[in-house]
């Protein structure tokens, strides 16, 4: 790591994750109210929607929140939209944008893609930032394939990404991703979010991705809730195994196997009330009515939610 990372740095990023103290200690509970039910678009994607007509739905359906795709909201300013409307018309919804998806080559090895990537990242940024958003994903695109990146430049690199979020007023998530050969696990991110010495730090997770990645769910015991800001909420069945499963196997929250409800019982004690954003790529969905899905997904999660309830 640089020089420029002091301790002070390294311990704010360790208090934030929660790995300074006592790992096992409960710490102070959100209200039992208090989760943001969110709707990822991807979720919905197969209907190729307008951003506006995802923004409808969500309200429709009774969201709080929503997760839009930067490249949906590309092709909505392309066709003539302003972001000031599209923002208007969230908060009239009575939503907010708690996240974006973006894929910006931050991460990779070349050192030109590398800065193309982070400019990539910065623009999104101020696109979240115009239409009222908070946080922007920030996964290992481009780097999937790189099995032997060193966690220690990754941690530079997140630092830079969080700092250029800083100017701008958005935060990057370290996304998990667990199909990629870099940044699959649970640990490999901590490590990451915490060598970043960046106070802001925070990791975007995912039940399928952590189930994908072998991380398995124990390890967010670990972990402060103010380091998991977003949760992306799904659920996989038991077929096809680990090694083959894909995205498109996801299914609605507390269809499949994830042991949702204790997940969410341990969130809880760890002091996470953030986001739970639906985020699901099942192409059965996406043959359906749009907010006949948005509908299902939100009951399914208040569903998972109310049985963490039940000790």
């Amino acid at each position: 790591m640089t020089s420029a990372i002091s301790r002070r740095d390294l311990l704010a990023g360790a208090a934030v994750l929660g790995l300074s103290g006592d790992a096992g200690a409960v710490q102070k509970q959100p209200s039992r109210d208090s989760f943001i039910f969110c709707l990822n678009t991807a979720t919905i994607r197969g209907q190729n929607l307008p951003i506006t007509d995802e923004v409808d739905i969500a309200a429709k359906a009774g969201y709080q929140a929503i997760e839009p795709w930067i490249e949906k909201l590309d092709r909505y300013t392309q066709g003539g939209g302003n972001l000031r409307d599209l923002a208007r018309r969230i908060s009239d919804g009575g939503l907010r944008v708690e996240s974006a998806i973006g894929f910006s080559e931050w991460l990779v090895e070349d050192e030109g893609r590398r800065r193309k990537g982070v400019e990539d990242a910065k623009r999104a940024m101020a696109i979240v930032r115009q239409i009222g958003g908070r946080r922007l994903a920030a996964p290992p695109a481009g780097a999937t394939n790189q099995a032997d990146l060193s966690l220690a430049r990754a941690a530079e690199r997140y630092r830079a990404l969080l700092e250029a979020g800083a100017q701008i007023g958005v935060v990057p998530q370290l996304e998990l991703w667990g199909m990629s050969r870099c940044l699959s696990r649970l640990g490999e991110c901590a490590q990451v979010a915490i060598d970043s010495g960046h106070p802001q730090a925070c990791i975007l997770t995912d039940v399928y991705h952590l189930y994908k990645g072998g991380s398995g769910f124990t390890g967010l015991k670990l972990l402060n809730g103010a380091a998991l800001q977003v949760m992306h909420m799904n659920d996989y069945p038991a077929t096809p195994a680990r090694a083959t499963i894909t995205d498109a196997h996801r299914v609605y929250p507390g269809d499949g196997i994830a042991p949702l409800p204790a997940l969410l019982r341990d969130l809880r004690r760890r002091g996470f009330g953030g986001v739970l954003s639906l985020e699901v790529f099942n192409r059965e969905y996406w043959k359906q009515d749009a907010l006949t899905v948005a509908r299902t997904g939100l009951e399914k999660m208040r569903a998972v939610v109310r049985a963490s309830l039940k000790e």
